[in-house]
């Protein structure tokens, strides 16, 4: 099968980036042909044969103010125009779209109908209800679903992106009009990757089919899932140093614990916020082998989120080598951890509720051992090769479909 798969960085940026590579590699392996359109840049790793891609955009940067870039981030001339003459040229059997809001823009799904292909999106974030793509507002730190049934001027009210009214015009005009026009009914099927986000999509009223959203959670596609015993007297945090991630309560809670050494891994705005906190270890932002090693050896980690979490890789991975998790009852998370069972939920933003949680798991050996074998045995059920059959499946049933409306 020829697939072409669609994102607007085709370098590592992300957890979405290392879905796709991780998925797309396998996939390559399993005699798939793999091409990619997105942006240009000088850290590609992946691409197409006629090396056609779009000029690079950040919707971040100061470039919004250039008169055209406005226009270029809601519909895109040039994406279009780029796209045909890869899909022309690689003829794929599938589209696979990811991340294309604001830089390869919605605008390219009426140029793929026009080739009559099958289009699947994977959802990463909210993106379809949600303009800023995160339904949580920074300056009042909480969760935000005001932009609900499409009142997306809700995002200019609180400058949602950025604390930029310009920019945050711009985004609600894109959802506005993207949702008006219905476009997103040219997507054949999307996969959520957690019940959660599917439920919210729901609820929320994202003007699509429901019956199309279809969960299929993330997947882990290392296969080393070993036996560690060489357990280290520390817990871990590794991700984002933010505020959405509940950092400020775990760092409430370990001042709290000073008998218990916390190891925190990675980066963020709030970093400085460790300086000083005597049973903290801040050892930056790891990856490869040093993470894995610290992932391993740490006696249980803590993912303490406070906004909705979709399907956080972390946990996965955590779990994967045997190291039970601590996590936030929010968004995904509690569909990756069965309390008590191999893991344990804390009511999200309570630190009371985590403090206790904590102490009890350090405490208690014999349930670490017991939640460690557990969580070893259930990530099997998150293999890349089950996943790959699943997506296959759904590939298949768009493209069935879609043969059969060309014989009517």
């Amino acid at each position: 099968m020829r697939i072409l798969v669609v994102n607007k960085f085709l370098y590592n940026n992300g957890g979405s980036e290392t879905y796709i590579f991780n998925l797309f590699n396998y996939s390559s392996k399993q005699g798939n042909e793999i091409e990619y359109f997105g942006m240009e840049h000088q850290k590609n790793i992946v691409g197409n044969r006629l090396n056609q891609y779009i000029g690079n955009m950040d919707f971040k940067g100061n470039v919004l103010k250039k008169v055209l870039y406005p226009l270029k981030v809601i519909y895109s001339i040039e994406a279009k125009m780029k796209i045909r003459k890869v899909i022309k040229d690689f003829k794929p059997d599938v589209i696979h779209i990811n991340n294309f809001n604001y830089q390869v823009t919605p605008s390219i799904l009426y140029e793929i109908k026009k080739f009559n292909i099958p289009v699947i999106q994977t959802l990463h974030d909210p993106q379809l209800v949600c303009p800023y793509h995160r339904l949580y507002n920074y300056k009042k730190k909480e969760i935000c679903e005001k932009c609900k049934d499409g009142r997306f001027s809700s995002c200019i009210l609180t400058k949602c992106i950025d604390d930029s009214i310009f920019k945050s015009m711009i985004g609600a005009a894109e959802s506005y009009i993207y949702r008006k026009l219905n476009t997103y009914e040219m997507i054949n099927y999307f996969i959520s990757p957690s019940r959660f986000l599917k439920g919210k999509m729901i609820d929320m009223n994202t003007n699509i089919n429901h019956n199309k959203i279809l969960v299929l959670h993330n997947f882990i596609s290392e296969n080393d899932v070993e036996n560690h015993q060489n357990k280290k007297d520390y817990v871990l945090y590794f991700g984002r140093l933010s505020i959405e991630k509940g950092i400020h309560r775990l760092i409430e809670a370990c001042k709290r614990l000073t008998e218990i050494k916390f190891v925190f891994a990675g980066g963020g705005e709030l970093e400085n916020d460790l300086i000083g906190v005597k049973n903290i270890k801040f050892v930056g932002f790891k990856t490869g082998e040093e993470l894995k090693t610290l992932i391993s050896e740490a006696l249980f980690s803590i993912y303490p989120s406070e906004w909705y979490e979709n399907c956080p890789m972390s946990i996965l991975e955590s779990q994967m080598y045997g190291t039970p998790v601590i996590g936030a009852d929010i968004g995904g998370i509690p569909e990756l951890i069965d309390d008590k069972i191999d893991g344990y939920l804390f009511k999200s933003g309570d630190v009371d509720d985590l403090t206790d949680k904590i102490i009890s798991l350090y405490k208690d050996k014999d349930k670490r051992e017991e939640f460690s074998l557990r969580c070893k045995e259930k990530v099997k059920k998150f293999s890349i090769d089950l996943y790959y059959p699943k997506l296959m499946e759904i590939y298949d049933k768009a493209i069935n479909e879609l043969k059969s409306k060309e014989v009517f």
